[in-house]
């Protein structure tokens, strides 16, 4: 049987405008499409192409808060707020990672406000279903997860003494108790997260927006030049990988400090 001591969820965070600023939660209701809101909207240029860190550093510092409930969507802008609820128009398709997306846009006073923010013509985009703004989505990956020992690793590996800011990561849940790159081992197990388990299946292979400082969106760590230092040669499911992605099996509600146990075969 595999175990672990004390592992317990050291954070939830969603990310309601995929590629905005992520959002840090107490709890979350896992679904086996991931978490209602999460990835729920993007932002793509005049062509149609998601717009995001990797692409446009500036989108990673733009706050979102959206309340499924109510459609209540709150953009905070450099310290203004542009706020309502969302109505759409016209439907589009969206390319999110090689898988399309149907979707339609979103009217309303988001649009001209990010196309201002950034200085270029761009497009908010409410996805139809929950879940098909998750990358790998195609895959059913619900659920990402990431520790706070593969970060402190990370950190003593780039040779800093303050710890890594997880929100660079974007990972929905933190897993505090396990060993550094733990969680790679428990690839094709089951594994309980609050009321939910999870069936991880993969890798998360990492891009230049994690380079990033997420209150600034400026290059401040070389995550990428560190990872290939001391992880490009494992036996991992993508290159440059750190923290996995996971299938949701059975979904149910997820708290800080709740516990996550790698369950038997």
């Amino acid at each position: 049987m595999w175990k672990t001591w004390v592992v317990k969820v050291a954070w939830l965070y969603v990310a309601p405008v995929k590629g905005l600023a992520i959002e840090a939660r107490d709890h979350i209701e896992l679904t086996t499409r991931g978490v209602e809101d999460d990835r729920r909207f993007c932002v793509v240029n005049d062509e149609g192409r998601i717009l995001n860190g990797k692409r446009f550093a500036p989108v990673t510092t733009i706050g979102a808060h959206f309340d499924p409930a109510t459609d209540r969507l709150e953009l905070a802008l450099d310290g203004e707020r542009v706020m309502g609820t969302v109505r759409v128009g016209a439907p589009i398709e969206v390319n999110v990672y090689g898988h399309e997306a149907a979707g339609h846009l979103v009217e309303g006073p988001w649009t001209s406000a990010l196309s201002e923010y950034l200085g270029r013509v761009v497009r908010l985009v409410r996805l139809d279903e929950p879940g098909n703004g998750h990358d790998r989505a195609d895959e059913r990956a619900g659920a990402t997860l990431l520790s706070l020992a593969s970060l402190q690793r990370l950190a003593e590996q780039a040779g800093v003494q303050t710890p890594v800011d997880p929100r660079r990561f974007r990972m929905l849940i933190g897993i505090d108790g396990a060993t550094a790159h733990e969680e790679d081992g428990w690839i094709g197990r089951r594994v309980r997260v609050g009321k939910a388990v999870v069936v991880p299946a993969g890798n998360v292979g990492r891009c230049v927006t994690t380079t990033l400082d997420p209150d600034t969106g400026r290059p401040t760590l070389d995550t990428l030049q560190v990872l290939a230092q001391y992880r490009r040669d494992l036996a991992t499911t993508e290159a440059l990988a750190f923290g996995i992605w996971a299938r949701v099996e059975s979904g149910g509600r997820v708290a800080l400090g709740d516990d996550i146990t790698v369950l038997q075969p």
